[in-house]
């Protein structure tokens, strides 16, 4: 198992910048943007929750892409990136829980409750979850490849429903960041100034931490393939 130095140099010099973005855009959220009108601090967990909920919306696209080129090719990378993705969208996702209830209890004075967005993010997590426990429940390489690419690729409804429910419902209380909802035909929030700076480096700062973590996932189930074909091996010579 071997990289190109040429790849492997892009990766370390993804790696370093996905840190530095990072470092930076704490700074911004927790020194550069002032409190929010309406939210006071509380809001600065915004700027993570949704550039949690960002790379995990990439991250299952991405196992959406893998399950398709799966299905079409059978070429096992594309399962080694579905599942890669998987694994790092439901992380992401994890994250997006969490700080949505850190920002719940001062503003809307409980950890959590039952409104048709957390109810469906809820979904998506355990859709993504099950995914996992199917890819462990089939013993068969091939068979549990093909699975999974279909599961993959059908759990994404999960993630569609998660994004537009929030802009349909009427009875959410879910605020939207940009943009009219059903809830609030005016608009919910305003996003200008520095608001806008710091949640669009958010963003990006997200995006690129989530091309980094799926690419270092990949190469570390790579080799962990590699050392289970070396295992075999060398059992086979004794």
């Amino acid at each position: 198992m071997a990289y190109s130095d040429k790849r492997t140099r892009i990766l370390k010099g993804l790696t370093y910048a996905a840190l530095a973005l990072f470092v930076l855009a704490m700074l911004m959220d927790f020194f550069y943007v002032g409190p929010e009108r309406t939210q006071g601090e509380a809001q600065r967990i915004f700027y993570v929750h949704l550039g949690s909920f960002l790379g995990s919306f990439l991250s299952f696209t991405a196992a959406v892409i893998g399950g398709i080129a799966y299905l079409r090719t059978r070429n096992t990378k594309w399962d080694t990136l579905g599942l890669s993705s998987v694994e790092i969208g439901l992380g992401f996702a994890t994250i997006t829980i969490v700080t949505g209830m850190a920002w719940a209890r001062p503003i809307w004075n409980t950890w959590w409750t039952w409104d048709p967005r957390l109810t469906s993010v809820t979904i998506m997590w355990l859709a993504y979850a099950a995914y996992l426990m199917l890819r462990t429940g089939i013993e068969d390489p091939e068979r549990r490849r093909r699975f999974a690419a279909v599961y993959g690729i059908v759990a994404f409804a999960s993630v569609l429903y998660t994004v537009i429910i929030i802009r349909v419902r009427p009875d959410t209380i879910h605020p939207v960041v940009v943009g009219p909802t059903q809830a609030d035909p005016e608009g919910a929030f305003e996003v200008s100034g520095r608001i806008r700076d710091t949640l669009f480096f958010n963003l990006f700062t997200f995006a690129v931490i989530t091309v980094v973590l799926i690419w270092h996932r990949i190469r570390l189930e790579n080799l962990s393939e590699w050392v289970a074909r070396r295992k075999m091996e060398v059992l086979a010579d004794l």
